[in-house]
């Protein structure tokens, strides 16, 4: 499984990081989360400078994509270029948008009327694009999700891991990353969370044994 973590230039840390950290965990079996960006190179928000492991162009041949936020994602979402680079298609990917990653899935016309998670800066900006804003951390229909909240990224990893491996196997690797003395505490809270909106056979299956 290939997972595309689109990073843009201002980009969130904690979106791009802890995702695609989590995600890797499972590298092992197959599973790799890569930095996916539009240029060879990307500066975050606080001007830490990362190199891009895949281009623009991976989102569409992926099998998750995350649309990850930052300062500049509004601009990226009113770019026809760049939108044209990211052709996805929620018939056979996994697409969820973290914070202002909603603004791009919005742009491409993923969401179909379902409530949409994101941070309280980028609510206003979504909302007048006409998508209305649940007060949820995260939320999907289908293939489709987003996340509201930069510690939000344990659900996006837990939601992807357990659509495609089973909520045991995304409950094992939260376990891993929580804080010590804290493990069940944040292993049940992420379980509850995306546990609803599991659709495919391995989740369902896994879920609904726990």
């Amino acid at each position: 499984m290939k997972i595309a973590v689109l990073t843009f230039d201002a980009f969130n840390e904690i979106d791009s990081f802890v995702s695609a950290t989590l995600l890797n965990r499972l590298s092992g079996r197959g599973r790799r989360a890569y930095i996916t960006g539009a240029a060879d190179q990307v500066t975050s928000r606080n001007g830490i400078v990362v190199e891009v492991q895949k281009p623009l162009e991976f989102a569409g041949e992926a099998d998750a994509v995350i649309f990850g936020s930052g300062m500049k994602t509004d601009e990226i979402a009113e770019d026809p270029a760049m939108l044209a680079r990211m052709n996805v298609d929620p018939a056979r990917q996994l697409l969820v948008g973290q914070c202002s990653g909603a603004l791009i899935m919005s742009a491409l016309g993923l969401f179909s009327g379902e409530p949409v998670c994101t941070d309280l800066m980028t609510e206003p900006l979504l909302t007048r694009q006409g998508p209305g804003v649940s007060d949820q951390a995260f939320h999907a229909l289908g293939n489709v999700a987003t996340a509201g909240g930069c510690l939000a990224s344990q659900y996006i990893a837990a939601w992807i891991i357990g659509s495609m491996l089973g909520i045991e196997q995304a409950a094992t690797v939260i376990r891993y990353a929580a804080p010590v003395g804290q493990q069940d505490e944040y292993v049940s809270r992420a379980i509850a969370t995306v546990s609803p909106f599991l659709t495919t056979e391995a989740g369902l299956k896994a879920a609904s044994s726990t």
